[in-house]
């Protein structure tokens, strides 16, 4: 599997968080960080994308969602032990930790499988 397939609506999903916990409980803090985040890591998925139909890796797109997904999970875990509070701190401690493993096996593995290209 492609990190685009999982980065862009890994990113969606966090832009829909942000927007939810801003509507439900006034917290700007929510809406900037998914959205900044969910932004960025669409952003990152694009870039994987356009990478992918040039038959190349985007090694850039796949520190960036790395990066994003390491620091959710460690922002986030540390927020669900302060509060026990499975949503939202626990699913995106939980989903960003899954994310980041599969960011680090894609960049241990090469990156996206580019296929033989057929004659």
């Amino acid at each position: 599997m492609h990190d685009f397939c999982f980065t862009i609506p890994y990113g969606l999903v966090l832009i829909g968080g942000g927007v939810l916990g801003y509507l439900k409980k006034g917290s700007t803090a929510s809406l900037a960080g998914g959205v900044g985040t969910g932004l960025l890591l669409i952003l990152a998925g694009y870039l994987s994308l356009e990478a992918f139909k040039k038959r190349t890796n985007s090694y850039l797109a796949l520190i960036i969602e790395t990066g994003c997904a390491a620091t959710l999970t460690w922002v986030m875990a540390q927020r669900y032990l302060q509060t026990s509070k499975i949503m939202p701190a626990g699913v995106v401690a939980g989903i960003s930790t899954l994310m980041t493993l599969f960011y680090l096996y894609k960049i241990a593995t090469g990156g996206n499988h580019i296929p033989a290209k057929a004659d």
